[in-house]
């Protein structure tokens, strides 16, 4: 959907209203044009596309803040140093002067950078306020009218969400302040999370009744709100307040507003749990009665493929292959252009000196470790295969040419490990098979060789060698005039797989294990190509009852969920909700070493540290309100540390 001609009138509500009132509160003044928008369907429907418009472009590697501003990928300094405001994040260079990836008014290194989610909450306001009203909009249908409703409600609810997401406790703008509204009417105050989170699910769940089961004509409405977004979203929802961010959460007993609210709990409560497994189960029976299931790639090239690679290949393309079966929503404002020349490695011999590209997202070596092995465990747990050296060399064997380049010497952390490791990473030694395959087969198939000297250190290398290979469609192809073939791909912001774990961990915290816990993971390592939990863990883990209780299968489901989601933006916004970014955060960034040459290999696979990161607790858990909205609205507080 297109952005409307209305985004300048509201740029410049924002702007002036931030000089005379607190600018969360205020209608954009402007009453002849919006009165003119309401006047017709035509127009009406432009409104709409402009709350739409409000939806952040979650493809974007340098602004979405879930793909740079933790410890999922790396870049090599200064290489977009300037312009990816999400690694200043990781970085630790966050500050409420001028905070990056501000979503709360948009300003950002001085300029309104970012599309603030309040402005969007007052335009679906706006257009709420106007289509319930009947005597408007006359040659709009009830069934239209009825369900532009449901989806704009369901908006506001999204960006609230996005709001709770990022700096907790929130104030909730149900319905506009006039501009004519004594001024002590305008300083709104924060809410508790839980009052934000009950007002999001009722809200979501009065679009729902408004809502159809699928689209009505697909071709042309793709990405429009459907019963399965809203249901699948209320449970991500609801599982992000009943995660321990946010449920008895001690190290915020002092968050309180200026009348001594609490505005987040500190008291446990399992109920909440309960209510997210049910909004998961739920979301999946909506999921099932609209035709969504797990992804499987057909081959439909007219070539052999192993079987492996067809798994690997059920694995990529549940992300890349455009809207297909797995997707509950995807952002068709969201494009992945830049996202996947970020994300290719030079794997053409034939065009080793294309700049059409740039692999810039390294993986981290924290994220390439955390797969499991052939046998479906951590590498740390599997008393079958020997991790304890994993950066010795190793050739590989005719038996792994479809994983590794037969005859290649690689550290011994690629060999024996999962399918999802070899269809999400890109590493030296390592196939990549694409459908313009040079031998039409899996065989002898394009392949990643990074080391200098070799054909695939091209234009650059990542900075620590790995790509995310996830990440870019199977149809991507350099050409011989230094430009490159890149199928674009609206990013996926919700698919099965996703709302499958979801359910499993609030299950599993409502209720410890289960049949139907294991059901659900196990239906996504089917999938991948891997065991069952339960075969997996007896079998080749050193701690085999793992699964059998609610805290080992919490590691298990929360391991099972880095994995399947690596790339998409997911770990980020997990460790946080999860308190354990304080761990992990406060490590060092590592990978390979990219100044080894193919002669001396054993250079190449020295491991080397990029960035010790630092994460301050409880600071670094909730974002920074800009300094300068808290004199305007003296009923604000800020986030705790900052």
């Amino acid at each position: 959907m297109k952005t409307s001609y209305y985004i300048p009138v509201l740029v410049f509500a924002i702007s002036l209203c931030a000089c005379k009132k607190n600018f969360l509160d205020v209608v954009p003044d402007n009453v002849a044009t919006l009165d003119n928008a309401f006047t017709m369907r035509t127009e009406a429907e432009k409104y709409l596309a402009t709350c739409y418009s409000y939806l952040p472009n979650d493809g974007d590697p340098v602004t979405n803040v879930a793909f740079l501003g933790g410890d999922e990928f790396w870049l090599a300094y200064p290489a977009l140093s300037l312009t990816a405001d999400n690694w200043n994040v990781a970085r630790g260079n966050q500050n409420v002067v001028d905070p990056y990836v501000n979503i709360w008014d948009g300003y950002d290194n001085g300029r309104f950078k970012y599309k603030s989610m309040f402005t969007g909450i007052r335009t679906c306001n706006t257009f709420l306020e106007n289509v319930s009203d009947l005597t408007k909009i006359p040659d709009l249908t009830i069934d239209e009218r009825t369900r532009w409703i449901g989806e704009v409600m369901f908006l506001k609810a999204y960006f609230h969400f996005l709001l709770m997401r990022q700096y907790g406790p929130i104030p909730i703008m149900d319905k506009n302040i006039p501009v004519t509204a004594p001024l002590e009417q305008t300083k709104v105050k924060r809410q508790p999370v839980d009052t934000v989170v009950d007002y999001i699910s009722n809200l979501m769940d009065s679009a729902v009744t408004r809502l159809p089961v699928s689209l009505l004509t697909p071709s042309t409405e793709l990405g429009r709100i459907t019963i399965a977004i809203a249901k699948s979203m209320k449970a991500r929802v609801l599982v992000y307040g009943a995660s321990p961010l946010f449920n008895g959460n001690t190290d915020y007993s002092n968050f309180k507003d200026k009348d001594g609210v609490q505005l987040i709990s500190t008291a446990y409560s399992e109920e909440k749990w309960k209510r997210a497994a049910d909004a998961a189960a739920d979301a999946i029976k909506a999921c099932e009665q609209a035709g969504i299931f797990l992804y499987k790639f057909n081959n439909t090239t007219g070539f052999p493929l192993t079987d492996g690679t067809i798994t690997q290949m059920s694995v990529r393309n549940a992300v890349c292959e455009k809207w297909n079966q797995e997707w509950i929503w995807a952002n068709s404002n969201s494009s992945t252009w830049q996202l996947q020349y970020s994300s290719m490695a030079h794997i053409d011999p034939n065009n080793t000196g294309n700049s059409s590209i740039y692999g810039t997202l390294g993986p981290t070596m924290q994220v390439v470790k955390q797969f499991y092995t052939k046998n479906g465990v951590p590498i740390t747990e599997d008393r079958t295969l020997d991790y304890s050296s994993p950066h010795e060399l190793r050739t590989a064997t005719h038996d792994e040419r479809y994983n590794i380049v037969e005859g290649y010497r690689t550290a011994r952390l690629n060999y024996d490990r999962e399918p999802r490791y070899y269809a999400d990473l890109g590493f030296d030694g390592g196939t990549w098979y694409m459908q313009n395959s040079p031998s039409h087969t899996d065989e002898n198939t394009w392949s990643a060789q990074l080391k200098l000297g070799q054909f695939g250190a091209g234009v650059a290398v990542t900075i620590t060698t790995f790509y995310p290979k996830k990440l870019v469609n199977w149809k991507f192809a350099y050409q011989n005039d230094n430009s490159s073939h890149i199928e674009d791909y609206p990013f996926p912001t919700m698919r099965l797989a996703d709302l499958y774990l979801l359910y499993a961990e609030a299950a599993n915290e409502a209720n410890g294990p289960s049949a139907d816990v294991y059901k659900y993971l196990n239906l996504i390592r089917d999938r991948a190509g891997l065991p069952t939990v339960q075969n997996s863990w007896t079998n080749f883990s050193n701690n085999p009852g793992a699964y059998l209780t609610k805290d080992g299968l919490r590691n298990i489901i929360r391991n099972e969920r880095n994995i399947e989601m690596s790339f998409e933006g997911s770990r980020f916004w997990d460790l946080r909700r999860w308190k354990l970014a304080a761990t992990l955060l406060n490590t060092n960034v590592t990978g390979y070493d990219r100044s080894g040459t193919f002669e001396h290999p054993e250079l190449f696979y020295i491991p080397t540290t990029y960035y010790t990161m630092r994460f301050v607790v409880p600071r670094d858990y909730l974002w920074p309100i800009r300094e300068s909205n808290l004199p305007i609205n003296e009923n604000l507080v800020q986030n705790p540390g900052w």
